[in-house]
């Protein structure tokens, strides 16, 4: 999948300091792409993590950031509610681009964004890195290949508990910085982009129930890191976005599906599960049991696939890094979607086989959330073409 030694002439600089910027930083330094540069929310902060993460510079504003020649790639990590001007800015200066999800804070921001994105000739994904879990791969391509038949029923979940308490704190709960939906648009898109792309199936309407458990919360006087523990001086505030939400959903084609989302069951660290039922067979997957996936059968006994490079179809292989037994998680998801990633940028654009999210794709999860939002609101179906 990769190039190796030749990814490693490329450079990055990386928005946002905290998990998962690290967590993008310590990928890239896997692929041997030099990190040159972190922008943090403030000086202060983006001195302090760059000392503590290794990184030889902190910018003190985009234009800085942006004016470095060394830099080819910028990985956006930012809170939501700077994507849109900060992707801006970067594709105008001729920059590749990898941003987190959800890509905007609206759907009409993320359209503008795929506009800009086309226009510019430079590679520009969105980081749902769970399609590059190598079984997830594994299955898509099993779907692409008629192994599972016509598809007809997507179920499943996406479960945590770091926000189950009152006194759990992020900036995602505040809806001016990362949008009106939290548990849907942090962690629903990531399901929604899976299971479209395992399935091959665009979701095309909604009918969604979202709740609120906690309206209020105690909020630190003092920055929280995400999913860190809360020490400081605390007040009280309300919660306008969701602790969880049930779904139904139906597909292109005809196929139906149900997602419920929530950060506040407890005990469910990060588990995302999805159920992909066809006309000849079906395929189960859990992100809590990454190397596993179940196949199911009617007229033979059912399978479970561990992640074996031996066993395993091409596209499943081109995503796996490790041994067979030498489970493959989280972090190794971001490698294989970055390495997927740079291998295009160096080849001049986002190849035919590729399987990376696009920013159409990133827009088409903006679409979903609009929906979602005005389905709650008016307890009726939403087609995503009308949100």
């Amino acid at each position: 999948m990769c190039e190796g030694a030749r990814i490693g002439t490329l450079s990055a600089a990386v928005i946002g300091t905290g998990f998962i910027g690290a967590v993008h930083i310590q990928n890239l330094r896997r692929l041997g792409v030099s990190v040159v540069g972190v922008l943090g929310s403030s000086a202060e902060r983006g001195g302090k993590r760059a000392a503590e993460l290794g990184v030889p510079k902190a910018y003190a504003s985009i234009d800085e950031l942006l004016s470095d020649a060394a830099v080819d790639v910028v990985h956006v990590t930012s809170p939501n509610r700077a994507h849109y001007d900060q992707v801006k800015q970067i594709l105008a200066a001729g920059r590749h681009v990898i941003c987190e999800k959800p890509l905007a804070m609206t759907s009409k921001e993320s359209a503008d964004m795929v506009g800009l994105a086309n226009a510019s000739g430079k590679v520009a994904a969105v980081c749902y890195n769970i399609r590059f879990y190598p079984l997830n791969q594994h299955a898509h391509r099993m779907v692409t290949d008629g192994e599972l038949g016509s598809i007809r029923f997507i179920t499943g979940s996406y479960h945590q508990d770091w926000l189950a308490k009152r006194t759990d704190w992020n900036w995602r709960l505040q809806s001016d910085v990362g949008g009106p939906l939290r548990s849907v648009g942090d962690i629903g898109t990531h399901w929604a982009d899976l299971t479209s792309f395992i399935s091959g199936k665009r979701i095309e309407s909604v009918f969604a129930d979202l709740v609120t458990f906690l309206p209020e919360r105690l909020r630190p006087t003092s920055a929280v890191e995400t999913f860190a523990r809360v020490e400081s001086q605390t007040e009280p505030v309300s919660i306008d976005t969701d602790d969880a939400a049930m779904i139904l959903l139906r597909f292109e084609d005809g196929a139906r599906g149900v997602l419920s989302t929530s950060q506040v069951n407890i005990g469910r660290k990060n588990a995302l599960n999805w159920d992909i039922a066809g006309s000849k067979a079906s395929a189960a997957w859990n992100s809590e049991a990454p190397d596993h996936l179940f196949i199911g059968h009617r007229d033979r006994p059912n399978e479970t696939l561990m992640r074996d490079f031996t066993l395993m179809n091409e596209t499943g292989v081109a995503a796996a890094t490790l041994p067979p037994g030498h489970v493959e998680g989280f972090a190794d998801s971001f490698h294989a979607f970055f390495g997927a990633v740079y291998t295009d940028i160096l080849a001049g654009g986002r190849q035919p086989y590729s399987t990376w999210a696009t920013f159409e794709h990133g827009h088409q999860e903006m679409k979903f959330c609009d929906a979602v939002l005005r389905s709650s609101q008016e307890g009726r179906w939403i087609k995503l073409s009308e949100a």
